[in-house]
């Protein structure tokens, strides 16, 4: 019902467009409303993927695929909010040992291309990654770095581990050495996160951050998925300007069609910006 709602100003915008033009961009607008973003999460044993999912997703995950398989493939899990979903692949830290990291080379290759994301966990206490850093740079390579935002997990654990409610000045310190470090190992696109579940701290900064990393179509459908704390100001605006944009990427796409008639494209680049700022308006409806 409130999809209905949402598409009715999209619909009142593109008036002046030959119906059959018109119902084409609302169909692909509808397609984008029910787009299932899907995210990677990796990192060696005991880095706290779970944690960390639960931490940020209104939704406990629930597993999709079958967890009596060869535990060397990635588990599918699916969260669900009202009509909107995603799905979270578990794939597996590197390191274990050499044959599995060659496996788990090709499982990777395999399943970069479908990624929104990587979320690529890190304990801030774990000092050996020469493994890491030789599968950033051999397996994901250039093609799929921007995909990639490390999360340093566990922060509350970096020396001088106190066991208390907040993060020391000498941790945060800490932290920030390990970020640099990540920094030139990896020299990766994205920003590097650090947080602690314990502590709930650096959340709302990694969950902004995420959200700028994904693709404008996975925002909106990931945003909508996280808890209601971590839904900030900034990660709805983002999502909304990301439908935004989308929304006029179909009329892009739309116009460029050749079976589309000169007049009819000239209108559709005349409306577009109208179109968008409907979008962004009526995206509460859609999210």
């Amino acid at each position: 019902m409130r999809n209905r709602e949402g598409l009715q100003p999209l619909q009142n915008s593109l008036s002046g467009l030959p119906q059959w033009v018109s119902e084409r961009i609302l169909h692909q607008v509808s397609q984008l409303t029910n787009y299932v973003p899907v995210i990677g999460i990796m990192g060696k044993t005991g880095v706290g993927k779970s944690s960390l999912c639960n931490a940020l997703f209104a939704d406990k995950v629930s597993p999709v695929s079958d967890v009596t398989a060869c535990t060397r493939d990635p588990l599918c899990f699916r969260l669900q909010v009202g009509e909107h979903a995603m799905t979270i692949v578990d794939l597996p830290g590197v390191g274990e040992s050499g044959a599995r990291d060659i496996e788990y080379a090709a499982l990777y290759r395999k399943q970069l291309p479908r990624l929104d994301l990587i979320l690529w966990l890190i304990k801030a206490d774990d000092r050996a990654l020469a493994v890491d850093e030789h599968f950033y740079h051999q397996v994901i390579g250039e093609a799929y770095r921007h995909k990639v935002l490390f999360v340093i997990s566990q922060s509350d654990k970096v020396e001088p581990a106190c066991g208390g409610e907040k993060l020391s000045t000498e941790q945060k310190q800490n932290i920030g050495r390990k970020i640099c470090l990540l920094h030139e190992l990896f020299q990766p696109v994205n920003p590097v996160c650090a947080v602690s579940i314990r502590l709930q701290w650096g959340l709302r900064v990694m969950t902004e951050r995420m959200i700028r990393c994904l693709p404008r179509e996975a925002s909106s459908p990931v945003a909508v998925q996280l808890s209601a704390p971590l839904r900030t100001d900034a990660v709805n605006k983002k999502a909304r300007d990301d439908f935004g944009e989308t929304v006029g990427s179909v009329l892009d796409t739309v116009s460029s069609m050749p079976l589309i008639p000169a007049p009819v494209r000239t209108i559709i680049q005349a409306v577009r910006d109208i179109v968008v700022s409907v979008a962004r308006a009526v995206w509460n409806f859609f999210f």
